[in-house]
C-alpha cells in the first residue's frame, strides 16, 4: 500500500505547493502541532506524539474522514505547515477546515491565506463540499483576518465555550459556502 492516501495532485499556488500527507511527515506534523505558537491556537491542547498522529493517519487520513496536505513554501522547497478536511460528510457534502504554519519563521507571511484559499478551492472542485466551517478563537485576530481573505465568513460567537487554566474562551464559527 502507498505511503500517501490521496489520489491528488499537489496544489500549486502563487507561494505554496500543498501536496497530500504521508507518514515520513509525521515527524514535522509533531514538532509543528507541539510549538507553542501553534499549540495556544488550538482547542486540543494536550502534547502531540507520534503516536496520535500514527493514529490519526491510520483512523481517520486512511478512511477519508480526513482529506490533509502538507503546506511548502515554493521558494525553498521547505515543509511548513499543514490543512486539513475533518469531519468529512459526504451526505451533506461538508467539512470542517483546519490549518497550521508550524514554522516560525514562516508566519505573517500571507502563506495562511494563499494556502486557506487553496485549499478551499480543491474541497469544492475536488471534494464537491458546498459548505466547509471552521472554529477560531475570537482573540487570534490575525486568523480570522486570514479567514475573512479568503472568503469566510462569521456565523457566530460562542461566549465562553472552552477553559483552560480557569479562563474561558470564546469561539468564533466562520463557513464559506460553494
Amino acid at each position: 500500500m502507498s505511503d500517501n492516501f490521496s489520489k491528488s495532485l499537489s496544489i500549486i499556488g502563487s507561494k505554496l505547493i500543498l501536496r497530500p500527507i504521508e507518514f515520513g511527515d509525521t515527524e514535522n506534523i509533531v514538532r509543528w502541532r507541539n510549538n507553542p505558537k501553534v499549540r495556544e491556537n488550538f482547542i486540543f491542547k494536550e502534547k502531540f506524539t507520534p503516536e496520535m498522529h500514527l493514529n490519526w493517519m491510520n483512523t481517520k487520513v486512511k478512511n477519508g474522514e480526513v482529506v490533509q496536505f502538507i503546506i511548502t513554501e515554493k521558494c525553498t522547497s521547505n515543509s511548513i505547515g499543514s490543512v486539513y478536511f475533518r469531519d468529512i460528510n459526504n451526505e451533506f457534502h461538508s467539512a470542517e477546515f483546519g490549518i497550521f504554519i508550524g514554522v516560525n519563521e514562516a508566519q505573517g507571511k500571507g502563506y495562511g491565506t494563499e494556502a486557506t484559499k487553496l485549499f478551499s478551492d480543491y474541497g469544492f472542485k475536488a471534494l464537491k463540499l458546498h459548505r466547509i466551517s471552521l472554529r477560531v478563537f475570537e482573540r487570534n485576530v490575525a486568523a480570522i483576518k486570514c479567514y475573512e481573505t479568503a472568503g469566510f465568513k462569521r456565523e457566530g460567537l460562542f461566549k465562553d465555550m472552552v477553559c483552560f487554566d480557569g479562563i474561558y474562551e470564546n469561539i468564533l464559527f466562520m463557513a464559506k459556502i460553494k
